[in-house]
């Protein structure tokens, strides 16, 4: 047995031959694939291998794009068979609201080269004869959906790595992972031991358990899920030709021709959990008891849509394990408290993205940086907080819900809250509905009655009005509004500043009381983060940035090592901060504190420690709204008592509690970029406006990279827009073309700007398309709405009440 390797992939199943395969593709052959049993144990072997490329997420409707067109690929590289059948795929809409989600795909797929169309219902009539659709408002028809064989692509992808070089060890159970001082890892077994560079967990039904044995809790759930298969269909067997799947999720069920009968599965209300304490060592090939009445009300509609259904025999039934994340996407990515640790598990649709998973996979182990952004996969999305109550809630509404549609905005209770504030219940009695932010409740806007919840859907929502209502409160007299789920550091120490400026794109402030915007770049010379840092004493800094992305920079922080007698810690627990911003937030501040908050005292983007009703605080002149503003950050003991203070004294100036609708509302008008949104590794400093950020005559993380596309032209640019709309604001990821129907780019960030009258977004445009004050066509609902490329933002573009 060898002794050495690049990478050990834990796992045989679909993704851990697809990630060796694709190390190999790309260089990395000294790698090596364990296996407790054979390969496809567990839960590959028996799944449906539904292939479709369309997702409301463009990134990874991208991956399973290049998925659904690598397996033919794969076939011609290795010789085995991946039974890949593809006759396409029918996607129905019952509702108004499934109709809107399907003709944005239209959009989306038109926009990236992608085979995604409406057919009439004649046509769909023609390529499946079976279907009754009636009460069907629109049919989209995808030519490349199918399904494959689970056997046989994975082992093409085993086949392929081994082609390459790689090795595959069946029937070898890891027994530990032990990591080294140098960063490296042992991999033990029962026939020996292996020193890796890179270990992958891609253990499947199992991850939870390979994830105990480096020391780390992977928030994952398994279920059962079942699907049967019918008898021989005699229409079927004379047809002469394979149907088209049918996606018909209003009814709450999949179904495809499998032989000569129909396969159809469904994911049930009435879910059931399986091995919720730990999967079992021995569990490999084995299915559970067939339990279709769970899954009858599906079955009925199922057949209501495809009468045949009902009319044939029930050949077998497949009622086998899957495991689940908390939202259902996959946990991807190194461990960021480990040194060369990754995770790939949780996948669901795994035979639509196991091709993009391996693929990205190897680009951050070997590249250090996957080319696209997906950190709505990456497992630092979750933190210690997303324990076994939550997982579990979570996969519940998930799995019951599968086919519900995530509509923009959408906040889902299940689960909740897993974290809190000592000013939550405050907030709650005032009438706010709450989001969820990296696990804390913060609030997205305020009803009148408590206990309002939030409506959702394509247009215009229940907190249309009342979110417009904040908005001019602030810009006509002043906001209070809670930013406590930004992420805080402190750094210090007397290399601080030296430190900062070894991570940071931007020059550290050299005066305490001043502040200072940086990009944050990455490995491909891209924007990895933006904050703002303060030097609050001579040897203390105070960084803020996204909340959301914390565990996710943690990452960056590791690769540059700490000066002798200097810290840097995370303080986002510990502190609590509030935006106090609007015309007369000076005067609201003022009947709080003995500080001079006059503009030749206290300037935009300088900072000082002042006292607030009592409350000892750090002060920041900046303001995400773009308006006059601070920022007051204080011990979470001291929240309570400041925000009632705070709710006191904006009483006398007419102002009052603002949520984070409003704050996207108030930036977008200003025309300020959102890490996640607009600022993202896939993105150039000169392409989101950042690059006078970058300061080329000092060091710092990934300097090269950036160098390295620094003069080259934008391939896209951010841009804002106004959009003339009716009843539905741009949300983020729709589609842009040019008047003539050339695409143009995408839609990042979208809102009504309440005090500029103007519904706006914020997108990319390609070079060369679109220039201030041309127009062109941001598909809002799946069809083309007219928009005006800005040249500057509606609000405040000299930037004037900024720093007033």
């Amino acid at each position: 047995m060898r002794t050495h390797a690049q990478v050990v992939v834990i796992g045989g199943g679909l993704v851990g031959c697809s990630i060796l395969y694709h190390l190999a593709k790309l260089g990395w052959t000294d790698v090596v694939l364990l296996e407790r049993d054979e390969l496809t144990s567990g839960s590959t072997w028996h799944a449906a291998a539904n292939i479709h490329g369309l997702h409301d997420s463009t990134n990874i409707s991208r991956i399973q794009h290049y998925t659904m067109n690598l397996y033919k690929q794969l076939e011609q590289e290795t010789g085995q068979g991946c039974g890949v059948f593809q006759p396409g795929s029918l996607y129905l809409a019952q509702t108004e609201a499934r109709e809107h989600q399907l003709r944005l795909q239209e959009a989306k797929a038109k926009l990236y080269g992608m085979n995604f169309h409406e057919v009439s219902r004649d046509e769909a009539e023609r390529l499946h004869p079976m279907v009754n659709f009636d009460g069907i408002r629109c049919i989209m028809y995808e030519p490349d959906g199918g399904n494959v064989d689970p056997s046989g692509v994975t082992m093409a992808y085993a086949a392929g790595a081994r082609k390459m070089g790689a090795e595959i060890m069946r029937f070898t159970p890891v027994t530990a992972t032990v990591p080294q001082p140098d960063g490296t890892w042992v991999v033990e077994t029962a026939k020996g031991s292996i020193k890796a560079e890179w270990v992958v967990n891609a253990g499947g039904l199992w991850g939870r358990e390979v994830a105990a044995m480096a020391g780390i809790e992977l928030p994952l759930m398994p279920t059962e899920h079942q699907y049967f298969v019918t008898e021989t269909i005699a229409e079927i067997a004379d047809m002469g030709r394979r149907l088209p799947s049918v996606a018909d999720r209003d009814g709450e069920y999949y179904l495809r021709q499998e032989g000569n009968g129909l396969l159809v599965g469904a994911y049930e209300k009435a879910m059931k959990f399986w091995a919720e304490e730990g999967t079992p060592q021995g569990f490999g090939h084995e299915l559970f008891a067939d339990d279709l009445e769970r899954i009858e009300d599906n079955m009925m509609r199922a057949i209501d849509r495809v009468p045949a259904v009902g009319e044939a025999g029930i050949k077998r039934v497949i009622n086998g394990p899957m495991i689940w994340s908390p939202d259902a996407n996959a946990l991807f990515g190194p461990v960021p408290e480990l040194s060369n640790y990754f995770c790939c598990n949780g996948i669901i649709p795994g035979f639509s993205q196991s091709g993009g998973l391996g693929m990205l996979a190897a680009e951050w182990i070997v590249e250090g940086e996957p080319k696209l952004d997906l950190f709505a996969w990456d497992l630092a999305r979750f933190g210690v907080w997303a324990g076994k109550a939550f997982t579990k809630a979570r996969v519940q509404d998930q799995y019951a819900h599968r086919f519900k549609i995530h509509f923009p905005n959408e906040e889902r209770d299940a689960g909740r809250p897993a974290r809190t504030r000592p000013i939550y219940e405050l907030q709650k009695s005032m009438g706010a509905v709450f989001g969820l932010n990296y696990g804390w409740e913060h609030p997205l806007w305020f009803a009148e009655t408590p206990g309002t919840k939030d409506t959702d859907g394509f247009k215009r929502q229940n907190w249309f009005e009342p979110v417009g209502r904040e908005c001019r409160m602030l810009r006509e007299a002043a906001g209070i509004i809670d930013i406590s789920n930004f992420a805080k550091y402190i750094c210090r120490g007397p290399g601080a500043e030296d430190w900062l400026n070894a991570v940071f794109a931007n020059r550290m402030p050299t005066a305490v009381g001043r502040s200072c915007l940086t990009p944050l770049i990455g490995v491909r010379g891209g924007v990895a983060g933006d904050f703002t840092v303060t030097r609050i004493a001579e040897e203390e800094f105070w960084i803020i940035g996204s909340g959301m992305a914390e565990r996710y920079h943690n990452r960056f922080w590791k690769q540059v090592p700490l000066p002798d007698g200097t810290t840097f810690e995370s303080r986002t627990e510990a502190v609590c901060g509030f935006n106090i911003a609007g015309p007369k937030s000076r005067a609201l501040l003022e009947r709080l504190t003995n500080a001079d908050l006059s503009t030749e005292a206290f300037p935009f983007m300088r900072s000082n420690r002042i006292v607030v009703a009592g409350v000892e605080a750090v002060a920041l002149r900046v303001s995400f709204t773009g308006d006059l503003g601070w920022e007051l950050h204080c011990d979470v003991g001291d929240q309570l008592a400041l925000y009632e203070a705070l709710l006191k004294a904006g009483k006398d100036v007419g102002a009052g509690p603002v949520g984070g609708r409003a704050l996207m509302s108030l930036r977008v008008e200003k025309g300020y970029g959102s890490w996640g949104r607009e600022y993202s590794p896939e993105y150039w400093p000169q392409e989101v406006g950042l690059a006078r950020l970058v300061k080329m005559d000092k060091e710092f993380l990934n300097k090269a990279a950036y160098a390295a596309v620094m003069d080259k032209p934008a391939r896209e640019t951010l841009s804002l827009f106004e959009v003339d709309v009716t009843d539905a604001d741009a949300t983020g990821g729709e589609p842009i073309f040019t008047l003539d129907g050339a695409p143009a780019g995408h839609v990042t960030s979208g809102t009504y700007g309440h005090t500029v009258g103007a519904s706006l977004a914020l997108g990319y445009l390609k070079a060369g398309t679109a220039a201030p004050g041309d127009e062109v066509d941001i598909f809002i609902l799946g069809r083309p709405h007219r928009a005006r490329v800005l040249a500057e933002p509606p609000f405040d573009a000299k930037g004037e009440r900024l720093r007033a």
